[in-house]
Order: structure tokens, then sequence, then C-alpha cells
């Protein structure tokens, strides 16, 4: 249970159920971040190569928590919740291999090309993993959709919502017990499917998409570090989120899709997708929860719809946010480089108290 007044706020300990860590120096430089607010996070397998098999995602675990150990960090009390990446060709018995070993959690559909190493994602969901998706079914493990179409002559604000359409309900119709997380969610269209439809369907919201639209990117020229995909979106659909995110409904949850890049590979000709925002991605939600009257409704979005969902325990730790200034650095180190977190140099005003 929360406890609130008009300068702290005192939650369950919350989980992040979308997040990509990297790995080598990267994931050193970033996991103690995560570790610091959250209990839990769903790890994204879109490493080079891929996370495909339960052998590979059970030593990227344990990479992880030795880069936690080594950062500072407290390995105890912190557990990454691992993920397969879908391929034409996962088999059912990797599946069920992935379900047996207790810690790999849910399955990642990218397809193919639709954002950084997404290119031996899936090119016919229906067509060549049918037998993966029944296994999941059959398991209830949760599949995680990153919905956007990747056709080329449709417009990138437009994806997601053809997504909708031409993808998620023809999967929904074939397999109507799948669990499905329809991740980092950022249209009208796709908050209105999840809240209406059938079956066991939930969504993440990222802080970035709940803060801010599509103008963000192109305030006084281009600004790369408000360039992820998917892409902001118009206003429209900015206020449709946050009405999701605050209407108390189990269906949506807190996944940040914090994704590092170096700096330099951001300010690029051809710069990365990806905003970085585990470094304060509690202070970015409650002032979004703040900015509608809303801050009772955080813990149930970052704290008890996800584990719910994922039939796993509540934590029983708690974070306190308090409404203090806090200024977001400039950069943080990154190896032998610099990473800019989302909304550098600007205020916020509250304060995570970790």
């Amino acid at each position: 249970m929360s406890t609130q007044n008009t300068h702290q706020l005192t939650i369950t300990r919350p989980d992040d159920w979308h997040l990509h860590l990297r790995d080598g120096t990267a994931l050193e430089a970033v996991v103690a971040d995560t570790a610091r607010q959250f209990a839990r996070a769903i790890i994204m397998p879109n490493l080079k190569p891929p996370v495909t098999t339960t052998e590979q995602a059970l030593a990227y675990r344990g990479r992880i928590l030795a880069a936690l150990t080594k950062a500072g960090g407290n390995a105890d009390a912190f557990t990454p919740l691992m993920t397969l990446y879908l391929t034409d060709n996962t088999s059912s018995e990797e599946i069920f291999r992935a379900h047996e070993s207790g810690q790999v959690y849910a399955v990642k559909l990218y397809p193919a090309g639709a954002t950084t190493n997404s290119d031996a994602g899936v090119t016919d969901l229906l067509g060549k993993c049918a037998k993966a998706l029944e296994a999941l079914e059959k398991c209830g493990m949760p599949l995680l959709v990153h919905g956007e179409v990747t056709d080329p002559s449709i417009d990138v604000f437009d994806r997601e919502a053809i997504f909708v359409d031409r993808v998620m309900k023809p999967l929904r119709r074939a397999f109507p017990a799948l669990k499905v997380v329809f991740e980092h969610i950022t249209t009208k269209e796709g908050a209105e499917y999840v809240r209406d439809a059938e079956g066991p369907i939930a969504a993440t919201i990222t802080p970035q998409h709940m803060l801010y639209n599509r103008n963000a990117i192109f305030q006084g020229g281009v600004r790369p570090h408000w360039y992820c995909l998917p892409i902001l979106k118009r206003e429209t659909h900015r206020l449709a989120l946050v009405e999701a995110a605050t209407s108390g409904s189990p269906r949506f949850f807190l996944g940040t899709d914090s994704a590092p890049h170096a700096r330099g590979l951001k300010e690029h000709a051809c710069g990365c997708a990806g905003c970085y925002t585990a470094l304060h991605a509690m202070e970015l939600y409650a002032t979004a929860f703040d900015a509608v009257g809303k801050l009772d409704k955080l813990e149930g979005f970052a704290s008890f719809h996800g584990p719910d969902f994922y039939g796993l325990p509540r934590n029983t730790g708690t974070l306190t946010l308090v409404r203090e200034t806090y200024q977001i650095p400039d950069e943080v180190p990154f190896g032998n480089t610099a990473l800019v977190p989302l909304a550098a140099g600007e205020t916020l005003a509250w304060r995570a108290a970790v």
C-alpha cells in the first residue's frame, strides 16, 4: 500500500517490464541504474547475436549479475527476468525448455527490421511461428510484441496502428488464450485496442511517450536523444497514453524501454533509435502522473499490474519519491565514451530517494 503526502510518495518497489541492458562494458555501465530503482526487469534479447536459446539466456543472466556486482550493486536485490528472441526457426521444444528453466519468462517478437538489432526477426508470424506460438499458449508464457509493421510503403507514424489490424487481431483470433504484451504502445489506437480486446492482453508504456510528443524531436533543430522506435507521436496520442496509464486498468504497466547508445552513435548521420531513461525512470513517471493529478495511480502501474499479469508475486520492499528538485545530468559515463539521458540538463520536481 502506498503512502502519500504533498512532499513524498512511498510505493511498493516497482519493476521494469521492458529493458535493454546491452552487454560487455555497456552492460557494466548501465545495469546499476536500473537496480537502484527496480527489483526486477524483463531483459530484451536483441543482442548481437540475438539471445535465441535457453542456454544463451542463462549465460546472459549470469553476465548481468556479474556486471551488477562489478558496478557495486547488490546482485541479491535485483532479478533479471530473461527472454528469448523469436525467429522464424524457433522450435516448440525450445519454448518448453525455456519455460522449464525457471529463469526465462517471455519470448520477444521483433518484426524483421523493426528496430535496433532486429534483422533476425520474424518475417511471417502465423506462417512460420505457429508451433512456437502453440507452445507459448500451452505453457502460459507471454509473447512480447514490438507492434510495428515494417512495410516500407507505410508511414513511420502509422506503423503501430496498421500493426493492430494486420498482425495483432489475426494473432488473437488464432491464439485466443495466448498471453500477449503489446510493448511500448504509442498510439490512441494501440491503447484502445488493449483496453477493449478479449483475452489475456496487456501493454507497457514508456516515460518518454507519456511526457513528450513528436515536436520534442525537432525543437530548435533535430534532437537525436528524443529519437526512439516506435517514434514519438502526435499530442492526441500522448494524451491517450497518459489516460491509459493513469486509468487504474491492470492491462497497462511500466516498461521503460530504456535503450542506451553511446553519444556518438546518437549524434550521428544515421543515429541509433533509443532513449536512455534507466537513470531517472521513476522521476520521469512521477512527473507524468503528477502532471494530471494521478499520483495515487502510480503504484498500481509501476508495482502491481506487471507482476499480476506475469503471475509473479508483488515485491515486498518499497521505493520513496521525494518532491525535490532533480537536475538530469548532461551525460553519464558509458565505457570509454558518454551516454546522454533523456531530457539531459532539464529539471524535474521529483527525486527517487535511493
